[in-house]
């Protein structure tokens, strides 16, 4: 995920996180100064969506233009995980299991 706030904000001659922040919280939202500081300056941990709606309402965007999906820094799935096409019954990762042989165990207690 690519986070473009900072971006936006400039195109919309917003050029301070204290600028924004003090518009946000005209919207009802109050965010602490490290918390907006982050926001600002890197991809954020947590976004309630209360969050994100205000600062789509004051920058008058729409998610799409906060948010940029990244699905090829994404990692390939580990082996033995193998994907069903969509649309298949039962769609999605699918790991084969392979038993252990199960040599030398003990017997349960009586």
């Amino acid at each position: 995920m690519k986070w473009n706030l900072r971006l936006v904000a400039a195109n919309r001659g917003i050029w301070k996180a204290s600028d924004l922040r003090r518009m946000v919280a005209e919207r009802g939202i109050d965010i602490s100064v490290g918390k907006m500081s982050g926001l600002w300056s890197g991809t954020p941990a947590v976004l309630r969506p209360e969050e994100l709606d205000v600062f789509c309402a004051v920058l008058g965007c729409g998610i799409a233009d906060l948010i940029t999906a990244e699905p090829e820094t994404v990692a390939a799935p580990p082996a033995g995980i193998e994907h069903v096409a969509v649309g298949e019954e039962g769609a999605g990762p699918v790991r084969r299991i392979t038993p252990k042989p199960r040599t030398g165990r003990s017997l349960p207690p009586r």
